[in-house]
C-alpha cells in the first residue's frame, strides 16, 4: 500500500500545472497578437483623422496607439487627435480643422472656393470661431486664419459634410455670400462681386434663403444694393 501510493499520481497537481500552462499559452498568444497589430496601420485607408476615443472604439489599446505612433503607422497631432499616414484618398485640408477646432466651421473665401464661387484658393484655411476661441496647437504644414464671429452668426448656417468616415462644418452656400457681403472690406470689393456673380448665376440658388440670412444678420440693405446693380 506504502509503494502504491507512493507511485500514484498527483491528479490535482497535474491539473494545476495544465491550467496554468494554457493561460501562459493564451498570454503568449495575446502579446503576439498585440506586437503584431500595433506595428500595422489596420484603420480605414479612406479616414484622415482620429480621435483617441475612435482609436479606442477600433480596439486600440493606448500602448497599441503609442507603437502606431512609434512606428509611423499614425501621427499625433495633439492630445486628443492623429492622422492616418495610411490615408490613400483624396487630401482635403478641411478634414484636419476638427482636430484642432473642434467647434470651428468652414467659413469666407475657403468655403465660396468649396462651392465653386471663386477661384482664388486663401493661402490658409479660414474657419469661424465663437469669441474667445484660442488655437492651442498650430498645424505644422498648413495655416489657419481664425475669424472671429458672434455667436449668432456663428451658429446660423452650418452644414456638416461627412466624406468616406471624414467629417467638417462648412456654412451653407447662401450663409457664405451674406458673410462675405459682410465683410466686404477684409475679402475685397471685387472678390465679392465675383463671388455673388457666381452665385447668381446657378441653378440651385435660393435669394428668399439669402435675403432671411441677411436680414439676420443686419446687412439686408448692403445686399439689395448689390442685387440692383448685378440684376
Amino acid at each position: 500500500m506504502i509503494y502504491a501510493a507512493a507511485i500514484r499520481p498527483n491528479f490535482k497537481r497535474n491539473t494545476d500545472f495544465l491550467y496554468f500552462f494554457r493561460i501562459l499559452l493564451k498570454f503568449s498568444f495575446k502579446i503576439t497578437y498585440i506586437w503584431g497589430m500595433a506595428g500595422k496601420n489596420i484603420l480605414s485607408h479612406q479616414k484622415l483623422v482620429f480621435s483617441s476615443n475612435e482609436l479606442q472604439e477600433q480596439g486600440l489599446s493606448y500602448y497599441q496607439i503609442a507603437k502606431m505612433v512609434k512606428q509611423g503607422a499614425l501621427i499625433r497631432l495633439n492630445k486628443s487627435y492623429y492622422e492616418n499616414t495610411g490615408f490613400t484618398d483624396d487630401m482635403n485640408e478641411f478634414y484636419y480643422v476638427q482636430a484642432f477646432l473642434p467647434q470651428g466651421v468652414i467659413c469666407l473665401m475657403s468655403a465660396a472656393v468649396y462651392y465653386n464661387l471663386a477661384t482664388y484658393r486663401p493661402a490658409a484655411v479660414d474657419v469661424a470661431v465663437t469669441p474667445k476661441t484660442k488655437l492651442s496647437t498650430q498645424p505644422e504644414t498648413w495655416d489657419i486664419t481664425l475669424h472671429y464671429f458672434s455667436s449668432k452668426r456663428h451658429s446660423l448656417g452650418i452644414n456638416t459634410i461627412e466624406q468616406n468616415g471624414n467629417t467638417f462644418q462648412i456654412y451653407d452656400i447662401e450663409k457664405t455670400v451674406v458673410d462675405i457681403i459682410s465683410n466686404r472690406n477684409k475679402v475685397g470689393i471685387e472678390e465679392t462681386k465675383e463671388i455673388l456673380t457666381n452665385y447668381l448665376a446657378r441653378q440651385d440658388k435660393n435669394i428668399n434663403k439669402l435675403y432671411r440670412y441677411a436680414e439676420k444678420l443686419s446687412c439686408l440693405k448692403i445686399l439689395k444694393t448689390y442685387l440692383e446693380v448685378l440684376i
